[in-house]
């Protein structure tokens, strides 16, 4: 259940929400989890508006924007990280209705550890994850049917 943050300077987006539903599943549907409530509801994305003069490059230069994006482990094989890059680069450049700001965004993904991955007030290991999703798996199924 992948976290996304993206940061940029204040007034980049003309509207951050939907940038933030349009990242969050983006990230979930490349990683390819099923599509049941546990991966709706804790797959998010965090637009953080920053003040002017507070990101810069070298040469003072602020119109870049930041995402990292947190997954848990070996949730992203290869192919999905270019595939994550891509798109949340494509995203990002469309949301701010600037195609050159595929130049200065950089995207950055990061892992959770086993154990590390925190949800519903507990630590769960990879394992345990895959277990609450096969669980609510089998309920959506039987209440279906």
């Amino acid at each position: 259940m992948p976290m996304i943050d993206i940061y940029a300077v204040a007034g980049t987006f003309a509207n951050t929400k939907q940038l933030a539903i349009d990242a969050a599943n983006t990230v979930k549907t490349i990683e390819g989890v099923p599509d049941i409530p546990m991966f709706r509801k804790n797959t998010a994305a965090f637009v953080h508006e920053l003040p002017k003069g507070t990101l810069a490059n070298v040469e003072g230069d602020e119109n870049y924007v930041r995402v990292q994006v947190l997954t848990n482990e070996g949730a992203l094989d290869r192919e999905k990280q270019l595939a994550v890059v891509e798109q949340l680069t494509k995203l990002v450049s469309t949301a701010a209705g600037d195609e050159t700001l595929k130049e200065r965004t950089w995207v950055l993904l990061s892992e959770a550890k086993e154990g590390g991955w925190g949800l519903w007030g507990h630590a769960h290991t990879n394992n345990e994850l895959v277990v609450a999703a096969r669980n609510e798996i089998a309920k959506l199924q039987s209440a279906s049917s």
